[in-house]
């Protein structure tokens, strides 16, 4: 029997039910956080994050199905129909959301997605640095049963989030654990001993 969907966003393999893993990118906020903060300009095509790469770290991450849902802005009336595709063909779920010039419409949509995942089992990968979404990351964080991590250049991480470390919230680095970028960023931070790559400056 084939792997089927099921609306509370499991999948049923002959009659056993195995968790998933809900995958939701703030594209905003990473391209912002990428070209103002860790490159200093707008970012080249070959600089951006293979959107792919993550999908595959979700999926491998706990070894278990990834709904990936990758938000976007189209308050302008436009969509970037070749990114569009290009998401699509990844497996991604764009959501093109459009709202008025003083409503964050990104930031919005996640919310109320984050809320609605309160319902469903499963975990969550956020891929934002945005503390707009702490108070529904905390809400995740009670369900014990939830694994819920952020995807993030770490250093950039609202400061908030690092507070919910504690609670259970886990943190990948989108360059050092998911593997997302085809060159060496020009980060500044600081590395854990255990983690320092002479390599990497060489």
């Amino acid at each position: 029997m084939s792997d089927s969907s099921t609306s509370n966003g499991l999948v049923s393999t002959q009659g056993e039910a195995r968790r998933r893993t809900y995958l939701i990118v703030d594209g905003e906020n990473i391209d912002a956080t990428l070209g103002m903060s860790v490159l200093g300009h707008r970012p080249n095509p070959e600089e951006r994050p293979r959107w792919d790469r993550i999908v595959d770290f979700a999926a491998n991450l706990w070894n278990q199905d990834v709904t990936p849902l990758f938000f976007l802005n189209a308050s302008s009336g436009q969509m970037p129909m070749a990114f569009v595709q290009a998401l699509l063909a990844m497996g991604y779920r764009p959501i093109p959301l459009a709202g008025s010039s003083t409503e964050k419409v990104v930031d919005i949509g996640i919310q109320r997605m984050l809320d609605a995942l309160q319902d469903r089992p499963g975990d969550v990968l956020l891929a934002s640095h945005d503390g707009d979404f702490i108070p529904q990351v905390e809400d995740l964080l009670d369900d014990t049963d939830r694994r819920v991590g952020l995807l993030c250049f770490r250093e950039f991480v609202n400061s908030r989030f690092t507070e919910l470390a504690s609670r259970g919230l886990s943190f990948y680095d989108l360059e050092d654990n998911v593997g997302a970028f085809q060159t060496v960023l020009p980060r500044v931070r600081i590395i854990p001993l255990e983690e320092f790559d002479p390599l990497r400056y060489l």
